[in-house]
């Protein structure tokens, strides 16, 4: 009988953190058409909110272990948009792309991006801004909290398309003025050239796409990586196929190494599979924002998860799964912060867009080749202070 997990009851899970609610009445004070809370979510935000943070609302909403924050909505972008200098601009330059020009496409990119950072952000927009991030750091005690700023596009996830990862993420932002800047780059990102090519050949218009953007606490991994709700070899839905690296995300992504890989079985709730990779360098905070550091030769070779944390995120990813009625990708962390028991967090979860189409079937389990890029929520462009 496997026994690499502990008993635990499948719908158990412990707080992030201990970041206190607002009051009733301080919900009532911060209302606002730029802002909304994750934990104030509702299924009519959605639309103002992005396909990544109504994900993140939705699964605090549900008690899953999601870092907390808050999201900027789409009216805070379509105003600054809307400004008619700046939307002269965009057109201008839409107007002379061509997809199959990778170097006009990059220069078209260059110069909206260009206009939109240095666009002065509408007053209300930064007033509402700064109130929320200052209301923050005050409950997370801090006179500048430590955030994420994450892009939540109104495209990600179609079921026809996945726009997610086309747009920019950037960490360890702290600071009013900071985040402001990152929430304008954020905004810009629309216009990435590789979301510009992506609408173009998913036949999606430029102005079709809007965009939201999440503050939200950091997370410090001491391990990272993703989760699949089922086995994305052999599309095997009785088991969850995750990979692992120490640190961030960026080591595996760069292709310096090779994540560790286990299958755990949903049912019997063991590791049924593992494969342990040399990890010979992780990227963690340092003095001067995230940076490589070489692993110790005690840890190279050893599994970044032992199998209780791997059950966990396991059944984190499962309960994810159960939420949304589907086979889901989910982003996790391993904070160094948080004692043991306390410290598996979920980053984000998006459907899974192969096998979640296809015939339900349940085959016998394969090798399961690590994916290409992990993690996209904890890795570059990453912010340096």
């Amino acid at each position: 009988m496997c026994r690499s997990c502990p008993v635990v009851a499948e719908d158990a899970w412990v707080r992030h953190d201990e970041v206190p609610h607002r009051p009733k009445e301080a919900r009532v004070a911060d209302a606002s058409p730029y802002v909304v809370w994750f934990e104030d979510f509702r299924e009519e935000d959605r639309a103002r909110l992005g396909g990544k943070n109504s994900s993140l609302g939705s699964m605090i909403a549900a008690g899953l272990p999601v870092p907390p924050g808050f999201a900027v909505t789409t009216d805070a972008y379509e105003l600054l948009r809307g400004d008619p200098e700046l939307a002269a601009v965009v057109r201008g330059a839409l107007s002379t792309t061509d997809a199959d020009d990778p170097h006009k496409l990059r220069a078209v990119s260059a110069e909206i991006r260009s206009a939109m950072e240095s666009h002065p952000i509408p007053g209300p927009v930064e007033e509402a801004i700064r109130s929320a991030y200052a209301a923050f750091s005050a409950r997370c005690g801090s006179d500048a909290v430590g955030v994420a700023i994450r892009s939540s596009a109104t495209a990600e996830d179609q079921p026809d398309a996945s726009f997610a990862g086309q747009q920019d993420t950037y960490l360890w932002v702290r600071g009013a003025d900071s985040v402001l800047e990152h929430v304008r780059r954020c905004w810009s990102s629309v216009f990435t050239d590789r979301a510009i090519a992506y609408r173009r050949a998913m036949g999606y218009e430029d102005h079709g796409v809007s965009m939201s953007v999440g503050v939200q606490k950091m997370v410090d991994p001491r391990s990272s990586g993703v989760a699949f709700t089922l086995n994305p070899t052999t599309g095997d839905r009785s088991q969850v196929a995750i990979d692992a690296s120490w640190g961030l995300g960026e080591a595996v992504v760069s292709g310096e190494v090779t994540p560790d890989n286990f299958v755990v079985d949903k049912v019997l709730r063991c590791v049924v599979e593992r494969t342990i990779s040399d990890k010979h360098v992780e990227y963690r905070r340092g003095e001067n924002g995230v940076e490589p550091y070489p692993v110790e030769d005690e840890r190279r070779n050893v599994p970044c998860l032992s199998d209780e944390e791997i059950c966990a995120v396991a059944m984190m990813a499962r309960r994810a799964e159960k939420h949304y009625g589907r086979p889901q990708d989910v982003e996790w962390a391993l904070d160094r912060e948080l004692p043991d028991g306390e410290n598996i967090i979920l980053l984000q979860a998006r459907p899974e867009t192969v096998w979640s189409k296809k015939p339900r079937e349940s085959v016998a389990h394969g090798h399961y080749d690590p994916m290409a890029s992990i993690v996209s929520t904890l890795i570059a462009p990453i912010h340096k202070q």
